[in-house]
């Protein structure tokens, strides 16, 4: 068995408000989504690493550009779940119904190599797979239209899920392919439509997402090293 990462990027990061997508945005003097890619590029235990891009992604040659062991594939589509499933159908040429897909944010540069570690080993052999995760610390509220209060939310038992979601590549193309899996919004929720349920690998606050502009920020921190907070 062999394990394979698959990275959407067809995204372009609106919330961020930049010119460029914010894959390609800077990041403590590399574009982001190289960044990201660099968390995997020199493990031995990775046989290979798929992005997928917008079709009309004119970026990445410009940004990143050719990098070994990384297959690059113009298929993203409208959500994320069609992009992962259309870039499944592009790794049906090398990828076997058993080998594992870790499918990983474009936008978590972040991703410590322990935290990786532990993922790959609490998975293991297990009959359906899993992801990192974080069990929600915070205190949650449920607004109503106005945004005042509805109700608080009881947060025993809640995770906040992460990337990379771990799950074989026959079972995830499986549970991509039925039609409402469209609207999931990352890889677990799908294979949760099957009746299945998904390990939670407990992961940590490093491995932030880049969403606002404010997260790029403490993400060039991390990365260097400096404290996020100063």
């Amino acid at each position: 068995m062999r394990r394979y990462v698959l990275i959407p990027a067809a995204g372009t990061g609106s919330r961020v408000a930049a010119t460029l997508p914010k894959q390609y945005l800077p990041l403590a003097g590399k574009p982001l989504l190289a960044r990201t890619l660099a968390v995997f590029c020199h493990r031995a235990d990775i046989a290979g690493i798929w992005v997928v891009l917008a079709p009309d992604d004119i970026h990445y040659s410009r940004h990143v550009g050719l990098l070994d062991r990384v297959e690059v594939r113009r298929c993203g589509g409208s959500t994320r779940a069609e992009s992962v499933r259309n870039g499944l159908e592009a790794m049906s040429t090398v990828a076997m119904v058993d080998d594992w897909v870790l499918v990983h944010d474009a936008a978590r540069p972040c991703l410590a190599q322990a935290d990786l570690d532990r993922l790959l080993r609490e998975i293991g052999d297990d009959p359906v797979g899993g992801l990192l995760a974080l069990p929600v610390a915070d205190t949650l509220k449920r607004a109503d239209t106005a945004a005042r209060v509805q109700q608080t939310v009881p947060r025993e038992g809640l995770w906040a899920a992460q990337t990379p979601q771990m799950f074989r590549f026959g079972l995830l193309r499986q549970a991509l392919a039925a039609p409402e899996a469209i609207a999931a919004t990352d890889e677990a929720q799908a294979i949760e439509a099957l009746g299945l349920s998904p390990r939670l690998v407990r992961g940590s606050a490093r491995n932030l997402k880049v969403t606002y502009a404010e997260d790029l920020v403490l993400a060039d921190r991390l990365l260097e090293g400096r404290d996020p907070c100063a």
